[in-house]
């Protein structure tokens, strides 16, 4: 097999990933709708947290759900085009939310990517990841918290499903996680890390 074809199909699948999971909902939401420039609202984060954020629950309902379906589809999408390079295709995605070149690499934390990838990875990592999600954010309104929570449940989760091969790259993604919410966490360790709804930081 020449050396071309065998780097060709991950490269493809890391840049599908990587130029679905780039296209940043929230600023472009908010801007399509009126709400301003994101990156001048609350914590400048281009996340559904932020959206939040501007008074528009729709519109973080809609950029949650379009930043979780940019992750599903490059994994699905890679699946179909260069089978084998899913978790390269997922890796891709989580990056280009996370550090998307149009934005100068200043994205989101990733938590909604991560969920979509999971999902198509192996759905039920994914559904594991949605109830520890939804249920702490319900339960404490802390959004890192329950974020944070629900990215480290996803390769634990793949280790008991003996689902060994996504480990590494959901353990990866977990981690980049917990390093965008540095400073979250450095206000949850203060007593400062505000709730849903009730502070500008995010």
């Amino acid at each position: 097999m020449p050396t071309e074809s065998l780097w060709m199909a991950p490269a493809g699948a890391l840049l599908l990933g990587y130029l679905l999971g780039s296209i940043p909902f929230g600023l472009i939401l908010t801007r399509a709708f009126g709400a301003g420039d994101l990156r001048q609202v609350g914590s400048g984060n281009i996340g559904a947290t932020n959206v939040l954020r501007t008074g528009r629950k729709g519109l973080a309902a809609a950029t949650l759900l379009l930043d979780l379906l940019k992750g599903y589809g490059a994994v699905i999408m890679a699946h179909k085009l260069f089978p084998g390079n899913e978790e390269i295709a997922a890796a891709g995605a989580f990056l280009g939310h996370c550090y998307p070149v149009w934005l100068r690499f200043r994205g989101g934390k990733g938590v909604a990517t991560m969920m979509g990838v999971t999902l198509a990875l192996y759905w039920p990592c994914g559904l594991v990841f949605a109830i520890v999600w939804l249920g702490l954010l319900a339960g404490l309104r802390i959004s890192s918290v329950a974020g944070m929570t629900a990215a480290l449940s996803a390769p634990l989760s793949a280790a008991c499903f003996q689902m060994f091969n996504i480990v590494p790259v959901l353990l990866a993604l977990g981690l980049i996680v917990l390093w965008k919410h540095r400073g979250n966490i450095e206000r949850l360790l203060d007593g400062t890390e505000p709730r849903v709804g009730g502070g500008a930081r995010g």
